[in-house]
């Protein structure tokens, strides 16, 4: 599945206390600019400091105990996971989150579910660039001290962990979900992180938790837990793991589409499990054909489209303005077979054909509004008032540009116009409706 990078419509403030620090701190999150990614940006420093949201921000040397941290030189944020596993969760790609202080702040309900209601409220708009998806292709794995991570092929983004505590309030535990927004939200978020009673009053002294409360973590002794609130799930504990583990798998900058499985694992083991993920990434990136930022490739435009040879008349898309705008381009050869015929020592592109490549780059536009394109096929219902201004041959480049002018309930219309060097080849309006396969 291919899907388009992500932020907010518009930005939202949560005030609060970081988990183990205790400071009190103002998080402002705002909307970025496609291709952007995560950046925070410590406010507090003078000038302010950018700390990008990937794991080159964390130096070899730092310390990952109980908490993920990225840095910019001598300035550091702490206990980034939770945030970032929520925007990861949601698939949200670019932001920029303004912080007065060195933690985030925990969510004042004691759930991070709510941190997920807060970017539901701000509401979260498609970009139109295609995300830059690391497919696991291979099996990656990290194995040392009794803690394993492996990441194989899958057709989704899969999370599972094992647990194994002494307590035996926990014991042994193991989750697995196919992580989408809506299950992150129902399943994950809600879970709270946790600590034995023995260890609370040893990380206190170690500066850690000073922001913790019986409100945001589950605190266990041999015989339950002390909180007036008990479990969320019978398994809670195993569910923040993941939640922890996606907040650190986050730091790779790019969405995973494979099967990750953690046994045993912490921060610590969990970056540089994503350190091996991102050099596999900066590989493929160097393997791979260049690619201009924002524009679908033909191997994206696959994904998307049931169209094959010889009926796949786009050849890529340079913009797409999600449920507004697309262009594309078809590039006309003589090697096309619609030229043995029509005509013969005469080749021009037939003007239904011309309507048909159009129709396919709306189509490119229609199908990415459905989660699953592959479970879908776009029909074209009516052509209303096409004109074909000039013939189209050999060597020419047509770019189709689309304005979308209703959406209802998967009907819509667009308004298409095809150019040559500029100049105005064919238009139409073209109505379609997305029906399942």
């Amino acid at each position: 599945m291919v899907r388009q990078q992500r932020t907010i419509d518009h930005e939202f403030v949560i005030q609060g206390q970081g988990l183990h620090t205790g400071n009190l701190v103002t998080m402002r999150v705002k909307p970025a600019p496609a291709g952007s990614g995560i950046k925070f940006v410590r406010v507090d420093c003078e000038p302010p400091v950018v700390i990008p949201a990937v794991v080159t921000s964390i130096p070899e040397e730092v310390s990952t105990y109980r908490n993920t941290t990225i840095s910019n030189g001598d300035v550091e944020i702490h206990t980034v996971e939770h945030i970032l596993a929520t925007c990861y969760g949601l698939q949200i790609d670019n932001l920029t989150i303004e912080m007065d202080g060195n933690e985030p702040p925990e969510p004042p309900s004691g759930t991070y579910a709510s941190y997920a209601a807060s970017f539901d409220q701000a509401g979260i708009v498609s970009q139109g660039a295609p995300a830059d998806v690391l497919q696991i292709d291979r099996a990656i794995t990290l194995k040392e001290n009794g803690i394993e991570i492996n990441a194989v092929p899958a057709d989704d983004f899969r999370v599972s962990f094992t647990i194994q505590y002494d307590n035996p309030q926990i014991g042994t535990q193991y989750a697995s979900f196919t992580v989408s927004p809506g299950v992150f939200e129902r399943e994950i978020a809600p879970a709270r992180t946790f600590v034995m009673v023995d260890d609370v009053e040893r990380l206190r002294g170690m500066g850690l938790i000073k922001g913790g409360s019986l409100k945001s973590a589950l605190v266990f002794t041999r015989e339950g837990v002390m909180n007036e609130e008990q479990l969320r799930f019978p398994d809670e504990c195993v569910r923040h793991k993941i939640l922890d583990l996606i907040g650190d798998l986050s730091l790779l900058g790019a969405p995973i589409r494979g099967h990750v499985h953690a046994i045993r694992s912490g921060h610590a083991a969990n970056v540089r499990f994503v350190r091996k993920l991102h050099e596999l990434h900066q590989q493929k990136k160097r393997s791979a054909a260049p690619a201009k930022p924002g524009v679908w490739d033909i191997g994206l435009i696959q994904e998307i489209m049931p169209h094959r040879y010889p009926f796949l008349l786009v050849d890529r898309i340079l913009e797409l303005e999600d449920r507004k705008r697309v262009v594309g381009i078809k590039n006309v050869t003589i090697n096309e077979p619609f030229f043995t015929g029509h005509f013969p020592g005469h080749p021009i592109m037939p003007a239904v054909l011309i309507i048909e490549a159009m129709a396919q780059t709306g189509g490119v536009m229609l199908l990415n509004t459905v989660d699953d394109p592959k479970k879908y096929l776009v029909y074209f219902t009516r052509v209303d008032k096409a004109k074909f201004r000039r013939p189209v041959v050999p060597g020419d480049q047509l770019r189709f540009e689309l304005e979308m002018k209703s959406l209802r309930r998967g009907m819509c219309t667009m308004e298409g116009r095809a150019y040559v060097d500029g100049v105005l080849a064919a238009e139409a309006e073209l109505s379609s409706v997305i029906v399942e396969r």
